[in-house]
């Protein structure tokens, strides 16, 4: 498994990173997704909408559970990741890449330093 140093992460195995300014990319850790087995389907119908901390933005659907996905930040959802509509096994073969999920503009982004760092994170599913 892999933890990218240049994220940040929660319990809920989610990752955000800025991406420009206030807007940051969110999606599933490589553990989640090895937890979950084969993704089949991501589902958010929260764009445009403004969400708290711990929210559910939406969920993914592997081919044996659904889980809900929790926001790591305040902040209002502003794209979903087009690709994952046609290849959501994506989530699967690169979560830290083309596998993202969602780009949210975030209220206050010094929220994101209050997250768990790579090596905390780890410390949390090893």
């Amino acid at each position: 498994m892999s933890f990218p140093d240049n994220l940040r992460y929660t319990k809920d195995h989610e990752w955000i990173k800025i991406e420009s300014g206030n807007v940051a990319v969110i999606g599933i850790t490589d553990f989640a997704q090895k937890e979950l087995g084969d993704i089949v389907y991501v589902e958010v119908e929260t764009i445009g909408k403004a969400l708290e901390a711990d929210a559910i933005f939406g969920t993914v659907e592997a081919v044996k559970t659904v889980s809900d996905l929790y926001l790591p930040v305040s902040g209002t959802i502003i794209a979903l990741n087009p690709a994952l509509a046609t290849s959501p096994e994506l989530v699967n073969s690169d979560p830290y890449g083309e596998g993202w999920m969602v780009k949210v503009e975030v209220k206050n982004p010094e929220d994101i330093d209050k997250l768990l760092d790579a090596a905390a994170y780890q410390s949390t599913v090893a």
